[in-house]
């Protein structure tokens, strides 16, 4: 979480990624407790949390990249929360999309829910054909 704890809704330490993106900035901005490291200085990133969370959501060679300029100092907890902003963008890029897709229009969700729960319906049932005659069931 924000707070280097398991990460949880009830804790308030969660990262909404589909939070629009100014919202999701200050969450990351505010929320993610840094030291008070000196900019120049190498920064330890194995043990922070703004490094830990990019480096479970971002490719490894990236992590890698933000890592070594993190301990390598001249790279300040603000440039690795900017960082990591990026990093949930892009990896949650096409769900983002959906989301605000279907916040956007209400009724394509209804829709989707409808197909979805007509297609559990059929299959439900079917499952249910086949237990009560494998069981000798008859109605």
């Amino acid at each position: 979480g924000t707070d280097g704890q398991k990460m949880s809704k009830s804790y308030g330490n969660f990262i909404d990624v589909f939070l629009p993106e100014k919202e999701l900035k200050d969450v990351i901005n505010k929320k993610i407790v840094t030291d008070a490291t000196p900019l120049e200085a190498p920064k330890d990133a194995d043990n922070s949390i703004v490094y830990r969370l990019y480096k479970l959501i971002a490719p490894a060679a990236e992590a890698d990249i933000l890592r070594e300029k993190l301990m390598a100092g001249g790279y300040g907890w603000g440039h690795a929360k900017k960082d990591l902003l990026g990093a949930i963008l892009t990896r949650f890029a096409a769900e983002r999309d959906a989301y605000r897709r279907y916040m956007d229009d209400p009724g394509a969700l209804e829709q989707r829910l409808l197909a979805g729960a007509e297609k559990a319906r059929a299959t439900a049932e079917k499952t249910l054909a086949r237990v009560r005659k494998n069981l000798g069931y008859r109605a």
